[in-house]
């Protein structure tokens, strides 16, 4: 299975404590509606960290649910313990997601041999297609690019990566390493065109929470090779894209942004708080300039 296109990391909205169905379903609506190729629930951007397991299965449920076959379900069943990451794969296998994202272990930082022994215990334990997910600014470490070319030669269903280390430089070296048949995911919506433009396939977006429509449109551009097209697209909505990575810890922004909307409550689990007044003053001000409000 190949992964290219447009993918939302999705936020979770909570209403009350709880997780807020009727929002969540709603946003998966305005996704499909603008045009994306699939969904990620429980990412980062879903505080997936937040969650207890009961509540992090219900909104993969939730999401295969509402998604109805229409539009590809990327469950993030990752975790730092390498059995709890085989639990919620395997959840999320029997729920009827269409792959599963990994992201590299947190906290503990392994060698790069305990990291290939993480991906390849969860490859063995599932027949899920799995993206692995490289995001030092979170986990302290890489998924090096050997270690990722030694998992796509010896994992069949190891099949992609989403690389979210904000380097076009490491895009670049990942296409060299691995085969064609292997997809490369951009991790940052600033860098979608660059990394598209290095041989990328896709995007993992944040910023589609907000303008699905413009972010399918701007990876449907680069894929095409029409990058007079995607230049304008991204300096148009470069500033937003920019902003909602920059004011505070993602996904506080982008939370805030579809909040502002009307779309959920500007609601947030503990340790993530919401923006200051201040900050949310830029915020509004980035989407009245860009016509979101």
């Amino acid at each position: 299975m190949r992964f290219t296109g447009t993918y939302t990391a999705l936020i979770t909205p909570f209403r009350n404590g709880a997780v807020d169905v009727s929002a969540f379903q709603s946003l998966i609506e305005r996704q499909i509606a603008g045009g994306v190729d699939g969904i990620v629930p429980v990412g980062t951007t879903g505080e997936s960290p937040t969650l207890d397991t009961a509540e992090h299965i219900e909104v993969i449920r939730l999401a295969v649910e509402a998604a109805a076959g229409r539009c590809e379900v990327i469950a993030g069943t990752g975790a730092n313990a390498t059995s709890e990451a085989i639990e919620l794969t395997r959840a999320a296998e029997q729920l009827g997601a269409t792959a599963t994202l990994q992201v590299c272990p947190y906290y503990n930082k392994p060698s790069q041999e305990g990291v290939y022994q993480h991906y390849r215990k969860i490859a063995e334990a599932t027949a899920l297609p799995v993206i692995l997910y490289s995001v030092p600014g979170r986990s302290g470490i890489e998924i090096s690019v050997d270690t990722t070319a030694r998992l796509a030669a010896d994992c069949p269903n190891i099949v992609a990566i989403k690389e979210a280390g904000g380097s076009v430089d490491r895009a670049s070296q990942l296409v060299q390493a691995l085969p064609d048949t292997f997809d490369i995911l951009c991790g940052d919506d600033p860098l979608t065109l660059p990394f598209i433009a290095c041989g990328a396939r896709g995007l993992i977006s944040v910023a589609s929470n907000l303008m699905p429509d413009i972010m399918a449109r701007l990876v449907r551009a680069c894929l095409n090779g029409s990058f007079d097209e995607a230049l304008v697209i991204h300096k148009q909505w470069y500033p937003l894209m920019r902003g909602l990575m920059s004011l505070d810890v993602n996904p506080v922004p982008i939370k805030s942004a579809v909040a502002l909307q009307g779309h959920c409550s500007d609601e947030f689990r503990l340790p993530l708080v919401p923006l200051d007044p201040a900050k949310r003053t830029q915020l509004r001000t980035l989407l009245e300039t860009h016509g979101l409000l």
